[in-house]
């Protein structure tokens, strides 16, 4: 396997791995408006984060793990994704381990 797909591969499978959380409750996916109100927000004020740290050489990342895809201002896609993918798996536990301890009180 290239090197070059390691950080794609670990955040697709985070995303594999929550999928079938999407069963609990009224689930994540299902309510994708209400997701992206709650992400998109918050990756856009890390992604200007991260170009400010980029450009003034604070932050770099290892061309090794990379596709060599960029955003604007030398964002690496994976960044990007991982500022959607980790929070959208922390929805998906959140709202999973929030109906299953809802289910539990109701007994």
């Amino acid at each position: 396997m290239s090197d070059r797909w390691q950080y794609l591969i670990v955040l697709g499978l985070c995303l594999a791995i929550t999928a079938p959380l999407e069963v609990f409750g009224k689930g994540v996916y299902r309510q994708a408006g209400r997701a992206a109100r709650a992400l998109l927000p918050v990756a856009a004020i890390f992604l200007v984060w991260d170009a400010v740290a980029i450009a003034a050489r604070v932050w770099t990342y290892n061309d090794k793990y990379l596709a060599g895809i960029e955003i604007p201002l030398h964002i690496p896609i994976e960044e990007v994704l991982f500022f959607l993918v980790i929070p959208l798996c922390g929805l998906l536990t959140y709202n999973a381990v929030s109906t299953i301890l809802d289910w539990s009180k109701r007994r």
